[in-house]
């Protein structure tokens, strides 16, 4: 039996989600994109009901193709507000929308998100060796730092934590628990 991080628990879709993408570097635009859009919805949620979502959530945002949601009008963002498959917050679907228009200023000043986030940390994930899931950190002064330079992008649902969170899904920063065995695998 594989000794895991003990967030993933006995759920079999936080299994198959911490042994095959949490943690793993992320260089894929579309998967950055999503990502943060999934990260911001979990804002004040736990992670578990995002994941479940995130199929409905792939269907409802056409597969996060932040051309076709910087079109969204008012019409759309109504119609996702009805849609029992998603988080129905409007601040948070409104900054879906906010998001993927100021990615696409990001693209079109040269900037991708694969550059913009791993030059923070020259290519390379951060290795950690946490004992315990108490000694994670919720955030730290790089999250933070990319917090900001997103909000001044134009981005929203971005905080200090969410940051972190994010971090640590696009395997910017192995946050496995040292007993676990997938902190071996990715270091």
């Amino acid at each position: 039996m594989k000794k895991r991080c003990s967030w993933c628990g006995d759920e079999p879709l936080y299994q198959q989600y911490h042994d095959k993408e949490w943690g793993l570097p992320v260089h894929d635009e579309r998967e950055l994109f999503e990502f943060l859009c999934l990260e911001g919805a979990q804002a004040g949620l736990s992670w578990i009901t995002i994941l479940k979502k995130r199929d409905n959530y792939r269907a409802a945002f056409d597969g996060f193709d932040p051309e076709k949601m910087a079109r969204y009008d008012e019409k759309k963002i109504a119609e996702l507000l009805q849609n029992s498959g998603i988080v129905r917050n409007k601040l948070k679907v409104n900054a879906f929308v906010s998001n993927a228009k100021s990615y696409i200023a990001m693209l079109e000043n040269g900037e991708t998100l694969d550059s913009f986030l791993w030059n923070y940390i020259d290519g390379r994930p951060i290795q950690n060796s946490w004992k315990t899931l108490a000694d994670i950190p919720v955030s730290t002064p790089l999250s933070d730092k990319i917090c900001k330079a997103l909000k001044q992008r134009g981005f929203k649902f971005v905080g200090g934590t969410i940051c972190y969170a994010y971090m640590q899904a696009i395997g910017m920063v192995n946050d496995h628990t040292a007993d676990c065995y997938r902190h071996k695998e990715l270091r």
